[in-house]
């Protein structure tokens, strides 16, 4: 059903209660400071109503105290995932080398890039994934912070930085596939399947990325990923399975669990192997 035009406050609140909006003041407020005229209102709400993620109707999600545009078909940054930034940021040395896959938005590396300016020297900030639409979104994001790539996980970034990566940002997806459907309409429907289908227990693309992680590790560099609570323990067995030595941040607060596996200081890097990844695409 066709949604009336809507001018008042009140009016625009009433109507996202009905469609079963929980924080519909709140809403209403980001609604009217988007909307340029009460008929652009009127369409902005009529994209709520309909179910579209808040994020997508306004273009933007706001994350660490920023707002980063995030487009139709992108997955939204989960605000829990604010605590995993906080983590690299800690871990982090005066001068980064930053990798952020399955990137998204690039809402991660800008966060950490544009967080730990005030107290690093430089952040060379890389970042990719495989959906041309988050690529496309997280250059926007990304800007003269750093690069952004298209292909599957390390596939796309340049050789040159193997053995180099001081802080691997991964926020893989990790829903196990039966769980998918589970979830709210506004992701299940609006989000990219390859952003939250993780496989059978959640952890696949996680094997994937620890797999491949130590060569590209710097000595005592760090990898991030996100898990559930439920997942913590195999996690855990991912990351040292594949000879990182891992522990566990909780904050319950934001729900969130982190699991950092970290690369051995006294190992010999990785030696350098050029192929098509030297040459940045696009």
């Amino acid at each position: 059903m066709p949604v009336h035009p809507v001018s008042s406050f009140s009016a625009t609140v009433a109507t996202l209660r009905r469609a079963g909006c929980v924080f519909a003041e709140d809403e209403a407020s980001l609604l009217h400071e988007a909307a340029a005229s009460p008929d652009q209102l009127a369409s902005l709400v009529e994209h709520r109503v309909a179910g579209l993620p808040l994020e997508h109707v306004l273009g933007w999600a706001e994350f660490c105290g920023r707002r980063l545009a995030v487009d139709a078909g992108v997955f939204v940054p989960r605000r829990r995932t604010e605590f995993l930034v906080a983590q690299a940021a800690a871990l982090a040395p005066r001068r980064a080398v930053v990798v952020d896959l399955c990137c998204g938005s690039g809402a991660l590396g800008v966060a950490l890039a544009t967080e730990a300016a005030a107290t690093l020297d430089r952040v060379d900030l890389h970042a990719c994934d495989v959906e041309p639409a988050a690529v496309r979104c997280a250059r926007r994001n990304v800007g003269g912070l750093g690069q952004v790539y298209e292909g599957d996980l390390f596939d796309p970034l340049p050789v040159g930085l193997r053995g180099r990566v001081d802080v691997l940002l991964a926020n893989v997806p990790y829903v196990p596939t039966a769980d998918v459907e589970l979830l709210p309409a506004e992701a299940r429907v609006h989000e990219p399947r390859v952003a939250l289908d993780g496989g059978g227990d959640g952890l696949d693309v996680m094997r994937r990325v620890a797999a491949e992680a130590p060569e590209w590790l710097a000595p005592g560099g760090s990898l991030l990923v996100e898990a559930s609570e439920r997942q913590r323990d195999a996690a855990v067995e991912v990351l040292r399975g594949a000879g990182l030595v891992p522990r566990v941040v909780v904050s319950e607060e934001l729900y969130a669990t982190v699991v950092i596996g970290t690369a051995g200081r006294g190992r010999v890097k990785p030696c350098r192997r050029y192929g098509p990844a030297d040459h940045v695409k696009r």
